[in-house]
């Protein structure tokens, strides 16, 4: 698969918000909307459930030729044979999961200070994920707030591609691109829509109207 354009929307499946039953359907509503970059984050299964819900997810992310990647886990990435994997700051180190990964899988970062983008950066991740921007249920005990002036100052402290994350809705793309996103990284926003696949469309619709 050639690199992925990392851009636009960023889905991430978390059974807490989807249901532990839902992934896959999730995964193909968001696909028909137009959707092709995921991440599986599941923080409280069991190894074994982990594995076979990646499973299950790489194989039918495959069939709609979008990208996967695997929240934390490098042995778990590399035993689906996903995308890439998503690193948190408590996670292994990126060199150490460069090292693991290889060259031609995808590793990304979450950062919520200046200094981690920049410690990012200098180790050349494939991408950053900043934030949270704004107040998330998603993720209660989440780092502080830095909004979207935050957003705009590490613009400038790193060339690598930028997702805001935290508390995205429609109404505050156009807020995010302006600050310098690249795209944005959502969960409930999509997730609890009606209408899974209308919402990525609405999404991608605003997406493509800020970047102009």
């Amino acid at each position: 698969m050639s690199p992925p354009l990392l851009s636009a929307l960023y889905l991430i499946l978390d059974p807490a918000v989807i249901g532990d039953h839902a992934l896959v359907d999730a995964l193909k509503q968001a696909a028909a909307g137009g959707a092709r970059l995921f991440q599986y984050r599941d923080k409280h299964a069991s190894g074994r459930t982990l594995y076979r819900r990646a499973t299950e997810l790489r194989r039918v992310a495959a069939d709609l030729d979008v990208v996967f990647l695997v929240n934390d886990r490098c042995d778990l990435a590399m035993a689906v044979d996903a995308d890439g994997v998503h690193l948190g700051q408590d996670d292994l180190p990126l060199r150490d999961a460069r090292a693991i990964m290889g060259s031609n899988k995808l590793i990304g970062v979450s950062t919520h200070t200046p200094r981690q983008v920049e410690d990012a950066t200098a180790q050349r991740a494939d991408y950053v994920a900043y934030g949270p921007l704004f107040h998330t249920t998603t993720k209660p005990d989440h780092e502080p707030v830095v909004g979207s002036d935050g957003l705009r100052h590490v613009r400038t402290l790193t060339d690598l591609p930028l997702f805001g994350i935290g508390g995205i809705t429609l109404e505050v793309v156009h807020e995010v691109v302006d600050a310098g996103a690249h795209g944005v990284a959502v969960i409930s926003a999509v997730w609890n829509a009606p209408d899974r696949t209308a919402a990525v469309r609405a999404f991608l619709a605003h997406l493509q109207q800020a970047a102009r």
